[in-house]
């Protein structure tokens, strides 16, 4: 099968300082994420003849959005660009990225710099996560009108929703949840620029407070103030690169209704089609996969991951990640190495993806993965999805 994954690789991966409040604007910490991925990849500014940003500066709560590409290109002093843009919708948070490798791979750009930026944790102020909500940005318009009069104004009772009814059906116990924000905080403190880096047991989990149940505080990511970039190449340009990473497969097939509450099954998201989609474009399996980065914005979404990836079969995601024997560095499926977005922070799966470039490459120190050859990323829940396959270019 000839495929477009095969003309393009990730050439560049870089980031900037990770934290809460940090008194940063979006535009300086793109710019060092930006640099950083430029200098990975070993060009230089002038190189680059493509930018895009997700999703771009758009109506959206505060510290949301990040600067629009051309905001970034003007900040870089970048020269002329054959492709350029932002990205609100598409298959998922990865959307930007994955428009990036099309055009590469069509011929319309040979370095193609993608990056997201976001000051959410500063934009809360004092007023929560309340203070950055969706629910009233731009008016209760499209599926908000069908949520807000019953009091699901945020993720969080959407997929507290999906949790309740996937624990009804399964039987999954809180304390088998509990084991991801346990494993993800015990991955964070191997890691240097994650936001929460002290270890949690699973106590601790049971005690914090309950957010929507039967999500509590650690089943939910942590809005931070950072930044991620990459730089999308032109596979002919690889023996002038520092250390590329193979695209193998993207999987960005949708199928069904796109609305969050209109799905027919707590976990019939759509990771389903694309992770059936990232299957056929490759001869890999599951049992090929060394390490997985898979999309936390609450820890529901990853098991539904795992199963809709066929790691584990449908209500079998609760056992499989219990006593995390199975997912820590060292196990099984090591699942998110660098603290995930439980306890890393929320870039929306950008650093999941910078996480599985660090480990293909064998530099991430403590939480290095032995050996680590074929990586796998996904990113959104609900109507959104999408999940990337690397592989190391030795």
């Amino acid at each position: 099968m000839t495929k477009f994954e095969d003309q393009v690789v990730i050439s560049g991966a870089g980031r900037s300082d990770f934290g809460r409040r940090a008194g940063r604007s979006e535009l300086d910490l793109a710019v060092d994420a930006c640099r950083d991925a430029i200098t990975d990849a070993g060009l230089t500014a002038a190189d680059i003849d493509g930018v895009v940003a997700w999703p771009g500066e758009v109506p959206a709560p505060p510290g949301f959005t990040g600067p629009a590409a051309l905001r970034v290109s003007d900040a870089l002093a970048l020269g002329e660009l054959t492709f350029h843009g932002a990205w609100t919708e598409g298959a998922s948070q990865l959307a930007g990225f994955f428009s990036a490798c099309h055009a590469v791979a069509a011929g319309v750009a040979r370095h193609v710099l993608v990056y997201r930026a976001t000051t959410e944790s500063t934009g809360q102020g004092t007023g929560g996560r309340q203070a950055t909500s969706p629910a009233d940005a731009g008016g209760i318009v499209g599926h908000l009108q069908w949520l807000r009069p019953f009091g699901a104004v945020s993720a969080a009772h959407w997929m507290g929703l999906m949790a309740a009814r996937y624990v009804h059906e399964y039987g999954l116990k809180r304390e088998q949840l509990g084991w991801l924000a346990v494993n993800h905080r015990a991955h964070a403190a191997l890691t240097p620029h994650a936001v929460y880096r002290e270890p949690i047991t699973l106590d601790d989990y049971l005690a914090s407070r309950m957010i929507s149940t039967p999500l509590c505080l650690f089943d939910c990511d942590v809005p931070c103030d950072a930044a991620v970039a990459f730089v999308v190449s032109a596979a002919e340009t690889v023996p002038g690169l520092r250390k590329p990473v193979r695209i193998e497969a993207i999987g960005s097939a949708f199928a069904g209704r796109p609305y969050w509450d209109q799905f027919t099954h707590p976990t019939d998201m759509a990771a389903h089609a694309a992770a059936r989609h990232l299957w056929s474009r490759t001869d890999l399996r599951q049992g090929d996969v060394d390490v997985a980065q898979l999309y936390d914005g609450f820890s529901f979404i990853t098991l539904a991951w795992l199963e809709a990836l066929g790691f584990c079969g449908p209500g079998e995601a609760g056992a499989f990640i219990e006593g995390r024997e199975r997912i820590r560095i060292g196990g099984e499926l090591p699942l998110n190495t660098g603290g995930g977005q439980l306890s890393g922070g929320r870039v929306h799966g950008h650093s999941l993806l910078y996480e599985n470039c660090v480990q293909l490459r064998g530099e991430a120190g403590e939480r290095q993965v032995a050996d680590a050859e074929v990586a796998l990323t996904s990113a959104g829940a609900g109507p959104l999805g999408g999940a990337v396959l690397l592989t190391a270019l030795r």
